[in-house]
C-alpha cells in the first residue's frame, strides 16, 4: 500500500514532529517511545532531534545516513491535526 510523500516536517517541543504530507495533511508523530530503542538513543540530544529533514523525494525523513523513519511510519502512527485535503494535487504528482 502507497502511502502519501512527505512535503515537510519540523521538530517541535517534547521530541514530536509536525509532518505535512502533499495530501494537505498534517500530523504529529511522537518519538518519545523510539528514544529508548539503541538506533534512535542519538535523539535525545534535542539540538540533533531538530535536524531532522525531509528524504530526497518525500519518502522518508531523517537525521543522518543512520537514522531515519518512513512515510508509512509516519502515516500510519501520527495523530492527524487537520484531515483538510489540498484541493490542487497537481503539486506532488511525480
Amino acid at each position: 500500500m502507497g502511502y502519501d510523500r512527505i512535503k515537510k516536517v519540523e521538530a517541535k517541543d517534547n521530541f514530536t514532529l509536525r509532518v505535512e504530507f502533499f495530501n494537505g495533511v498534517i500530523k504529529v508523530y511522537d518519538c518519545k517511545p523510539l528514544l529508548k530503542e539503541e538506533p534512535f538513543k542519538l535523539l535525545q540530544n534535542e539540538n540533533f532531534f531538530k535536524r531532522v529533514k525531509v528524504d530526497s523525494g518525500g519518502y522518508g525523513i531523517s537525521w543522518n545516513d543512520d537514522i531515519d523513519l518512513a512515510e508509512s511510519e509516519l502515516w500510519l502512527k501520527g495523530v492527524s491535526v487537520n484531515t483538510q485535503v489540498a484541493e490542487d494535487k497537481s503539486e506532488y504528482k511525480s
